[in-house]
């Protein structure tokens, strides 16, 4: 789907969500501390990136060819260490999504910081603070527009200058969307789970989703990216967040499973996918004629093994080490 970048947009905003939805109380008790907050972090991400990362090492002999040597070892330096997506022109390096870590880790360096600040109390005062929030965000995408600073007449996802890469893949530029996902937890505490105003909102954002995704190529690039369908992200979540049947559609045991799955399916699929189809499995088994499906429950299946096999017991593993040790 070539509008299935979006998804990336949405990822990052919901994050912003979940984190507040989950801290801000104990944020506001005092309870939360950022050591606590970034081993939690930590220990929940870090296995299954670093097992990504391990399966792509056959991707570094393209690496090296595409990059001079000192990019390719600052690439093998600063992508184990989440700093990747602060070089435009090594954010992919590796394996190519494995940027929007680089970004989540920015993230989480602020969260504890954010997260104690002075909390908005009024609906009113939430809702004006999102539409500050989602006109920043549209900023940086609509001086590029104007600049046009890489010379390409029709900008799309396939884009490579560097000012491109810049935009789509720096994490400063993705912060509005995770501040947004913040504001949008406190808005979610202002309206009743079982108010017929989410299931309004979500079923409107929804349509209005389906149908960009219709027409995509007709809009422009760089406003899909990451700022322009806050608003409709807004609308998704808050009806997912609440009591009414499309939640309780979306949380039946199949759509659970994938879901707690879908970081390591985010994390593994790109190079898997093509590590798959490099290898030409599908054709010599017969399986070619079930493809793509045969492909997608493939990486499904291969995401739920690595959340049991690789990130259940990497995150126990780490979280044991970076308990305080106690009193004597």
């Amino acid at each position: 789907m070539n509008g299935g970048y979006i998804s990336v947009s949405f990822f990052l905003l919901l994050s912003g969500f979940i984190l507040t939805y989950n801290y801000a109380e104990r944020a506001q008790r005092g309870a939360l501390t950022a050591r606590s907050f970034w081993s939690a972090r930590f220990s929940r991400l870090y296995p299954v990136y670093a097992f990504s990362l391990l399966l792509s090492v056959g991707m570094l002999m393209q690496e090296v060819q595409a990059h001079t040597k000192l990019d390719f070892g600052l690439g093998v330096i600063l992508t184990p260490l989440l700093l990747q997506g602060w070089h435009p022109a090594l954010s992919t390096f590796w394996n190519t999504p494995a940027w929007t870590m680089s970004t989540e880790a920015f993230f989480y360096l602020l969260f504890p910081w954010l997260i104690t600040r002075r909390r908005p109390r009024q609906t009113r005062t939430i809702l004006a603070i999102l539409f500050a929030v989602w006109l920043s965000a549209l900023v940086l995408p609509g001086l590029y527009m104007h600049f046009n600073p890489d010379g390409e007449a029709h900008p799309d996802r396939y884009s490579v200058g560097i000012w491109m890469r810049a935009l789509k893949f720096m994490p400063l530029q993705h912060l509005p969307s995770f501040l947004f996902g913040m504001g949008l937890g406190f808005l979610n505490e202002k309206i009743r789970p079982e108010s017929r105003k989410r299931l309004a909102i979500g079923l409107l954002a929804f349509a209005a989703l389906y149908l960009i995704l219709c027409v995509g190529d007709r809009l422009p690039y760089v406003m899909m990216h990451d700022g322009l369908l806050m608003p409709l992200f807004a609308g998704v979540i808050l009806c997912l967040a609440g009591q009414n049947p499309v939640a309780r559609f979306f949380g039946l045991l199949p759509f659970i499973a994938i879901g707690e799955a879908s970081y390591c399916l985010y994390l593994l699929h790109f190079n898997l996918w093509t590590l798959l189809h490099d290898s030409h499995f599908l054709e010599k088994s017969g399986l070619i004629v079930f493809d793509p499906w045969i492909s997608y429950l493939f990486l499904i299946v291969a995401a739920l093994l690595t959340k049991r096999l690789i990130e259940r017991p990497g995150r126990n593993w780490i979280s044991r080490r970076l308990q305080p040790a106690p009193a004597q």
